[in-house]
């Protein structure tokens, strides 16, 4: 079922068009993460879709909802979360809840119920100065749950932390997941890869590449001949280039990356070019193209 729909969605700041009329929509019940390079665009759509920005143009529809403020139904955690350092993690919590317009009574039950799930209740006495950068972020997604939203909005969840800290914010995200939607944006493709169902990519203020994850990769997979020779071969490889079941020749020193369109073809003709010339191999092997590649080619387009 449809949870959100962005229809011709605009933003501009004076003459720059940080957003250009982008059109997605969310399924209830999904992790979306939104992938794109500095500038994108994504920060801006994500403040839209929350109600920190108001768009130039276009529609935010919210499952039915025709309230035009649709910050009740919306968790938001952005890249740099601020906090009262003086308040304890508990005496925040309480405070947004009350924000959110929970009385009081609620307010310190439900963020008693959150403490505790984030792994925050031994520290909940503490002042939030004291807390490590994982403990805060934590605590940012604790704020951002306290109203029980229907929509979970975090912008770089992840990338101001440590391995460590990294590892504990995915987890909890992978378990929020099975109860509330999620759309998250992030620079670790790794990540989206892990927790994603859907993904949306954005280059220049647009919309590049959307679906499901499998449906993505499968509509842009392509079989890649990796390529390791103990020497240089630049005569070969230039040769390689000119090949009709060859798309791509990506080089790297000594390794090589080869985007085929026939893998039959390919692999066969190319180990018969490598044994006649004696070149000296440490490596012939055969992968896909990943969420990487993808990625990089949407970005130089």
């Amino acid at each position: 079922m449809e949870l959100l729909k962005a229809s011709d969605l605009v933003k501009r700041f004076g003459n720059t068009n940080a957003v250009k009329g982008i059109n997605f929509h969310i399924e209830e019940g999904r992790c979306v993460s939104l992938l794109g390079p500095n500038g994108a665009g994504k920060t801006t759509t994500l403040k839209m879709l929350s109600g920190l920005l108001e768009p130039t143009s276009g529609s935010i529809d919210f499952k039915g909802e025709k309230a035009k403020d649709l910050r009740p139904f919306i968790g938001y955690l952005p890249q740099y979360p601020a906090f009262f350092n003086w308040m304890s993690g508990k005496e925040f919590l309480v405070f947004a809840g009350q924000l959110a317009k929970l009385n009081r009574k609620e307010a310190e039950k439900r963020g008693e119920e959150l403490l505790e799930r984030v792994g925050l209740t031994n520290a909940k006495k503490r002042r939030i100065g004291g807390y490590s950068g994982g403990m805060k972020q934590r605590l940012g997604l604790a704020q951002a749950l306290i109203h029980r939203p229907k929509l979970l909005i975090l912008d770089e969840p992840v990338s101001a932390l440590d391995p460590l800290g990294r590892r504990e914010v995915l987890d909890m995200m992978r378990e929020i997941k099975e109860e509330t939607t999620i759309l998250f944006s992030t620079h670790v493709l790794h990540d989206a890869e892990e927790i994603s169902d859907d993904i949306l990519i954005m280059h220049a203020g647009e919309i590049a590449i959307s679906g499901s994850l499998a449906s993505v990769r499968e509509a842009y997979r392509q079989p890649i001949l990796q390529i390791e020779l103990e020497s240089q071969a630049a005569d070969w490889l230039n040769r390689v280039a000119s090949y009709s079941f060859v798309s791509e020749v990506n080089i790297q020193g000594n390794k090589t990356s080869i985007v085929l369109k026939d893998i039959v073809n390919g692999k066969q003709t190319l180990l018969k070019d490598i044994v006649e010339r004696k070149l000296p191999i440490r490596k012939f092997e055969i992968s896909q193209t990943t969420l990487e590649d993808l990625f990089l080619k949407v970005v130089k387009v």
